[in-house]
């Protein structure tokens, strides 16, 4: 039986490096470590997971190829090893290893890329432009053409683009074939002979053997894909590419096999047949190079994707009773488990802190850097990064339950959505083809016609650079790509988009209905007063109530507890507890009979209120909500609690308000609280004492009156009015059922997520209407010059070589501006 003899210390000659077959590590085969028997051969690994991954199907783990020389390598005893994206490549030397890091993209676009990783069973595909299109199956779509995409989730380690190598490769090869054909063909013009000796029909050859393979190889991708689009009548960019390519390559295949068949009208002055080739190729190469640049524009709006799934862990340490911890893949964690969390380290999975301490970073939340401290009992969730601090947390929510996850698979379907305005695009589209190829078809007749000799050689130059030129590709990309990037950018900001039509619509709104409570305010009361009257002390008044209130469950009870734990005061425990509905409590403690509610429960218990009543409306003016309390059966003081406005909504309210929006705030609570609450905020509309029934009706008497209105709330009862308006904006810290009803949510409940979420709506829909105006212009220009117009005038007809440039940047053009979003700042 072979083996590999021991080594330490750099591997040289003398000592050869032993590796793990699987994950390519250096192992020491007498440290102990995991083997497996195969072959004849011990394999040595690093930890038994891989030794079971090899031992399960050896074969992938065997031999690997050089991707510089192609040369066969054996994995377990290659010297070098690099590791480039995620991927290990083994060399056979030193010097492929070398030449290999110096440029590695030039040697993994051949075929040494591994395959895809197969999609996850029941996956499906879309396609980007037109997500209505699924189908169980990769491939092409079947309108525009473009690659289908898998829906759902995009894996934590998705790999190489396969289209974008493929391309890439094809562009590189068929630049590398053009670059003679387009020296061969401009030399004549240029008065140089680049082919003494060699007459025209061998020079014709010539250039047919280049342009041939660029054509009908490199190429083949965009000719597929437009037979595609002509078999399934659904005519798009690469039908009229397909066509303009073919018809100049076409030409010049028969003008060089039999060029005796060509009317006169299509002979130069020497009476010869001038061939096209170089514009075939030249448009295949400007064409590939635009689906390449387009490929990488559309890698980098994923990448908002692939930056918040980075941020959860791939690994966690497990706790386990009375034993070392355990380290795992966050994919085993399981609801229930212990893990640990070390400084510096990322949250793997939400859950609560059940021992120790630390502050976290929660931008991924809220898009704010101030780190959170957590304690035992509080929530934290994956993906947020850990300070300084270490402690153990339990397992709660797992895989796709995560919040992170949530997160990704909204954006991930907010991307593949359809923005209203995009359906002017497609309407433009479906007329915009056959137009074109008509157009196309007259520029040749007209030339034939009227133009001068050649006239037919100059109709079909004018006929392929009108096909090239009016490729709606920009047009296509003009909506799509917007909303690609504006989705990833909003992710990133914490304000997750449902679907590019609530983008659209909270762009356009005018009028912003905001519920108080938890929107405006914390949603969290505080108790700020206790006042007790003569005869009574006010801790002696805060520790009666205090003690009833430690049997309630009324929303106010916690403040009142809480605000008597930091006074130091412990409750006493209350005996013959009862909770009069709609009025208060009563029972006793210590020896008291203790009663605590409203102005309605005293005026019940004959107690006289006259001499606080003042007291009492400056409370309630100011915006608190105030409670009385009675000792045996006398008035013993009164306590006042409020929901404290949260600290940005005031800048926030005046930041909507000087972008024109009306702002109206709707609440369930009493018209001077809420009143109160208003004056502050600068909010001059205030609807109180509303019902959800009734906060419908407001939304729908505004829309009846033509306002378009956005709703911003977070309660069960806002759900209805969320659904209701035009946009609804949920947040996050609120009940699910408002998440549910919300086109927009944000991740941190906070009035100022949405003005971040309307800034970001207002510049997606001007950089789609900029988009949108350039692929008009462009094409409402470029189509008559490529047809001629100014040949009369300016003798100028437009070459199809600059044709295809002029499409391919006017895409760039595009691509560049959409990006732009990535840039916007969000207040």
């Amino acid at each position: 039986m072979q083996d590999h003899r021991h080594f330490s210390g750099n591997p040289s000659a003398a000592s050869p490096v032993i590796r793990d077959p699987v994950c390519g590590m250096a192992v020491d085969p007498n440290a102990g470590k995991p083997r497996h028997d195969h072959a004849g051969r011990t394999f040595h690994f690093c930890n038994p997971k891989c030794r079971d991954k090899f031992a399960a199907d050896p074969a992938p783990y065997l031999t690997a190829i050089d991707p510089v020389c192609g040369m066969t390598v054996d994995r377990a005893s290659a010297e070098h090893m690099r590791k480039h994206e995620g991927q290990r490549h083994y060399f056979c030397s030193g010097f492929c290893a070398t030449k290999f890091e110096a440029d590695p993209v030039a040697f993994l676009e051949g075929t040494s890329i591994p395959p895809p990783a197969p999609a996850p069973a029941g996956t499906q595909w879309t396609c980007p432009m037109d997500p209505q299109i699924v189908r169980d199956r990769p491939g092409d779509c079947p309108i525009c053409g473009m690659a289908l995409e898998p829906m759902g989730l995009p894996p934590a380690d998705a790999g190489p683009n396969h289209e974008l190598i493929d391309l890439t490769r094809r562009f590189w090869i068929a630049a590398t074939l053009t670059f003679p054909v387009f020296l061969l063909a401009m030399a004549p013009h240029l008065g140089m002979n680049l082919l003494p000796g060699i007459g025209h029909a061998a020079g014709a050859y010539l250039q047919l053997a280049l342009t041939a393979p660029v054509v009908l190889w490199a190429g083949w991708p965009l000719l597929k894909k437009g037979w595609a689009s002509i078999a399934s009548r659904n005519l798009n960019m690469f039908t009229l590419i397909a066509i303009g390519i073919l018809t100049a390559f076409g030409y010049s295949l028969i003008a060089t096999i039999a060029p005796g068949i060509f009317p006169w009208g299509f002979r130069n002055v020497h009476g010869g047949v001038d061939l096209y080739y170089e514009p075939a190729a030249v448009i295949t190469v400007l064409v590939l190079l635009g689906q390449v640049l387009e490929l990488r524009a559309r890698e980098r709006t994923g990448g908002a994707l692939r930056a918040l799934l980075d941020l959860a862990p791939k690994q966690t340490r497990r706790v386990r009773d009375g034993q070392p911890d355990e380290e795992i893949d966050v994919a085993h964690v399981h609801k229930g488990n212990l893990l640990r969390v070390r400084p510096g380290q990322n949250v793997p999975v939400d859950g609560v802190v059940v021992e120790g301490a630390s502050s976290i970073d929660e931008s991924l939340l809220t898009g704010e850097p101030v780190p959170v401290e957590k304690s035992a009992g509080a929530k934290v969730t994956g993906g947020t990064l850990n300070g300084t601090g270490s402690f153990v947390m339990r397992a709660e929510r797992v895989g796709a339950e995560t919040v992170l996850s949530q997160i990704v698979a909204l954006v991930a379907q907010a991307q593949r959505s359809r923005a209203p305005i995009q359906s002017l695009a497609d309407k433009v589209s479906g007329w915009f083809v056959p137009a074109v190829i008509g157009i196309a078809l007259l520029a040749f007749l007209a030339w034939a016609v009227f133009g001068p000799e050649p006239s037919l050689a100059y109709g079909l130059i004018a006929a392929v650079a009108v096909l090239i030129i009016a490729c709606p590709c920009a047009l296509g990309l003009a909506t799509p790509l917007s909303i690609m990037v504006a989705t990833g950018r909003g992710a990133q900001s914490g304000i997750l988009i449902r679907n590019a039509e609530a983008l659209e619509r909270l762009a356009a709104v005018d009028t912003l209905v905001v519920d108080k409570t938890g929107t405006l305010t914390e949603g969290k009361p505080k108790l700020t007063d206790v006042v007790a009257v003569s005869g009574f002390a006010e801790r002696d008044v805060l520790s009666a109530v205090a003690s009833l209130e430690a049997s309630s469950e009324h929303p106010l009870a916690a403040a009142i507890l809480s605000g008597a734990r930091e006074r130091g005061i412990v409750p006493e425990k209350a005996q013959d507890f009862q909770s009069v509905t709609g009025r208060g409590v009563s029972g006793t403690a210590g020896g008291r009979k203790i009663a605590f509610g409203n102005a309605r429960l005293m005026q019940e218990a004959g107690i006289d209120l006259s001499t606080v009543a003042d007291r009492v409306a400056v409370l309630r003016v100011s915006g608190k909500t105030v409670m009385l309390a009675a000792i045996d059966g006398q008035l013993a003081g009164l306590i006042a609690v409020t929901d404290p406005v949260k600290p940005a909504a005031r800048e926030a309210i005046a930041t909507l308000k000087s972008a024109g929006l009306r702002i109206l705030m709707l609440t369930g609570d009493n018209a001077v609280t809420a009143r109160a609450v208003a004056d502050q905020l600068g909010i001059a509309e205030v609807h109180a004492d509303v019902l959800p029934a009734g906060k419908v009706e407001i939304v729908a008497r505004l829309k009846s009156e033509g306002r378009r209105v956005a709703m911003a709330g977070d309660g069960v009862n806002d759900a209805p009015a969320l659904a209701a308006a035009d946009v609804g904006i949920a947040m996050a810290t609120g009940a699910d059922v408002a998440k549910e009803s919300a086109g927009i949510t944000l991740l941190k409940g906070d009035i100022a997520g949405v003005v971040r979420a309307h800034t970001l709506a207002r510049a997606t829909m001007a950089n789609i209407k900029q988009n949108l105006a350039f692929a008009f212009l462009y094409n409402a220009l470029g189509v008559p010059v490529a047809a001629g117009v100014l040949y009369p005038a300016f003798g100028l007809l437009l070459s199809p070589m600059i044709a295809a440039a002029a499409m391919s940047l006017s895409s760039v053009s595009v691509i560049a501006n959409a990006l732009r979003l990535r840039a916007v700042r969000l207040g």
